[in-house]
């Protein structure tokens, strides 16, 4: 390599700031079932809420003592369509509840998958809009890697009260809109390298694995460094999307690992190159929420459509840290190994030249092949 990759020492640390450390303990307390209280971007709006999927037969009537009010379930547009023809056009939307719902009930509503998954023939759907309290839960949910549904109740005890106020006196974590939006690129923006060795592999034994960490301790990714690429020139580079099931096991459902062998192997040959391999299983919405959008795949529906009965958009990644990944290594142009137009899109969105895709694409089998007409149909991949 023409240089040497930044370490931790040449990052300034200040640490993880309040806002960061507020919605880190907020992924955490959602996946581990508790309840948070969430600020509106107007500073007095705010709703305590739970991920549906961790209901319990005291969720609902602890919800409806802590706030005198009836809870009601806030989903994505993609979620409210599957369960009811009523669902509007807004983002993100919610459904009240009928009084006496049981937690069987509302799970049912919020996983497709579930033993007697729900349905609604007909509901009152109201929309929630993109920067409103509730909304902002939703997407707490998707960054916990948790189904994108959460039972909310109002977060107030009278007129004068704030949601920070009310979550103070209850002992719940309070997290704001604003602090939620800016999590994301402020994770990425703090990623450094925190390990790098040589790891010589089957198809390319001249390699070295850097790892790369957010500060504040978040998903970890890696970057796979094959021979001595010349960083000052655009280098030969994928971003694969990790795969534990394709990559680890060999499952035919997907072409994830014949890509990520076949990318190693084809930057082997060419004299180097780099494979950042991203931790964004499923398209990001994580491995059991993939292994649930496999059981759906069995019913009927096609790769894009199972993630949307959950509620998840087609594709929920984002490429900031991969972009970061590159800056931290020194590299500004690349030769892009892909078929996927929006990896370039956003790539060059954040400031990495993509000076050619290289297309980057294997033969089908039995199992994966309306996998890949899927993506190619679709989801406008160039297969």
């Amino acid at each position: 390599m023409s240089e040497n990759p930044q370490s931790p020492a040449s990052v300034p640390d200040k640490g993880p700031s309040a806002a960061q450390r507020a919605v880190d303990r907020a992924i955490s307390d959602l996946r581990r079932g508790g309840a948070i209280v969430v600020g509106g971007a107007d500073g007095r709006s705010g709703v305590v809420v739970v991920a549906a999927e961790f209901a319990a037969d005291r969720t609902l009537p602890w919800l409806i003592e802590l706030s005198g009010s009836a809870p009601r379930l806030v989903m994505t547009r993609n979620r409210a369509r599957a369960l009811t023809p009523a669902a509007g056009d807004a983002a993100t939307q919610s459904l009240a509840l009928a009084p006496g719902s049981s937690a069987d009930f509302v799970r049912a509503l919020a996983d497709p998958t579930a033993d007697h998954a729900a349905s609604l023939t007909s509901a009152t759907v109201v929309a929630e809009g993109e920067a409103t309290a509730a909304a902002v839960a939703v997407r707490l949910a998707k960054y916990a890697r948790l189904l994108p549904t959460v039972l909310a109740v109002r977060a107030s005890g009278g007129v004068s009260d704030t949601p920070g106020g009310f979550a103070k006196r209850q002992g719940l974590l309070f997290v704001s809109e604003s602090d939620v939006a800016a999590y994301p690129a402020a994770s990425a923006n703090r990623l450094v390298i925190a390990a790098d060795a040589r790891v010589p592999l089957a198809d390319a034994e001249d390699t070295r694995i850097i790892g790369f960490r957010p500060l504040d301790g978040g998903n970890e990714h890696l970057a796979i460094v094959i021979g001595s690429p010349d960083f000052a020139a655009p280098v030969l580079a994928r971003m694969h999307s990790q795969c534990v099931t394709g990559d680890l096991l060999g499952s035919l459902r997907c072409d994830c690992g014949d890509q990520l062998r076949g990318a190693i192997r084809a930057i082997a040959e060419s004299g180097g190159g780099v494979l950042l391999y991203l931790a964004q299983e499923g398209r990001d919405i994580g491995i059991l929420n993939k292994l649930k959008a496999y059981t759906l795949q069995d019913g009927g529906f096609d790769t894009l459509d199972a993630n949307e009965q959950l509620g998840f958009d087609a594709d929920e990644r984002m490429f900031l840290p991969a972009a970061r990944m590159f800056h931290l290594l020194g590299i500004a142009q690349v030769r892009l190994m892909t078929n996927n137009p929006d990896k370039v899109a956003q790539l060059a969105a954040a400031g990495i030249e993509i000076t050619e895709r290289v297309a980057h694409s294997f033969p089908p089998n039995p199992h994966n092949a309306r996998y890949l007409s899927t993506k190619a149909e679709r989801a406008g991949h160039l297969l």
